[in-house]
């Protein structure tokens, strides 16, 4: 059975084909260019851009699963735009190929809240996406924790430069961050579900601040004074993020605009279906930072390459 990977370079994609590949599948991976993806040797590599109509519509070729992990992480103008379009090319891609599924990874959040932009964006994607002729299943995440998360970056990189922090007031809000691990687990076994939206998060709530503390005392370092400011909006934040950290202000902004929106499992109805030993978040901090220190060792990325 071929099954189609999307973004396939990113943090999660990355991740989920060599698991794919270790469950005995035929892997294909959609790239823009087929020289910079240095994934396993046995994946097929099909180069393409879902931008453009008639650039990528090979790649779905008799395969019955597709997952689509393409997102927009940085901030601009357009990126709802692009986001729509690439959303809107793949349904059509998928249906006339004859599709059998398609998996959706997405953000976790009250359909009731006022949602930052980007996650607009996501709940447009996944509105899109269901208007396909295949079986829709769509997870909905919040913070994911593990090496190469831009949004555990900039809190790793937080922590260790700053003892004392002043953030927006949503640094009060709740969310539910899940390990890295238990994702591509809940992707792996999205296959075997009926198709619908499902809530995943790992057994941890708690707020930012709590966040940012509790990775500061995994990682040996000093616990941050948090001073939330009301007046301080996400995008001085994003600036000043910018300044104190090596992630894009551009990337940071849609991650301080999502503090905006609790984000906590309302859902749980995937545990009838997948049941799995949920990683603590201290003990998903601990491995991201590991393999933070594998990579780095290895010579693969440092922080002036987090952008």
């Amino acid at each position: 059975m071929t099954v189609l990977v999307t973004g396939a370079t990113g943090f999660v994609g990355s991740r989920l084909v060599p698991a794919l590949l270790q469950d005995g599948h035929d892997v294909r991976v959609l790239v823009r260019d087929r020289t910079a993806y240095d994934g396993p040797d046995a994946v097929e590599v099909v180069e393409g851009d879902v931008l453009h109509v008639g650039q990528f519509e090979e790649a779905f070729a008799d395969v019955t699963t597709a997952y689509y992990l393409i997102h927009s992480m940085k901030a601009g103008a357009d990126f709802e735009a692009r986001d729509r379009q690439a959303a809107r090319n793949v349904a059509r891609a998928a249906s006339e190929a004859g599709l059998s599924q398609l998996v959706y990874l997405g953000g976790l959040g009250e359909e009731g809240d006022e949602l930052s932009d980007h996650l607009q964006s996501r709940r447009e994607v996944e509105e899109i996406l269901a208007g396909g002729t295949y079986e829709l299943v769509t997870l909905r995440a919040a913070i994911i924790v593990g090496d190469g998360s831009a949004g555990f970056e900039m809190v790793r990189q937080l922590i260790r430069r700053l003892p004392v922090m002043t953030t927006p007031r949503w640094v009060r809000n709740e969310c539910q961050p899940i390990a890295v691990s238990d994702v591509i687990t809940y992707l792996r076994e999205a296959r075997s579900l009926p198709p619908g939206t499902y809530e995943i998060g790992g057994p941890d709530v708690l707020t930012y601040a709590e966040m940012l503390r509790r990775t500061a005392r995994v990682s040996g370092k000093r616990t941050p004074i948090i001073v939330p400011l009301p007046l301080l909006t996400p995008q001085l934040s994003s600036y000043w993020v910018g300044l104190v950290t090596n992630v894009d202000w551009r990337v940071a902004r849609p991650l301080i605009d999502g503090l905006a929106n609790p984000v906590i499992v309302q859902d749980d109805r995937i545990t009838e279906y997948i049941d799995i030993e949920l990683t603590p978040f201290d003990v998903a901090v601990e491995r991201a930072l590991a393999e933070h220190r594998t990579t780095d060792t290895a010579g693969r990325r440092t922080d002036e390459q987090v952008k």
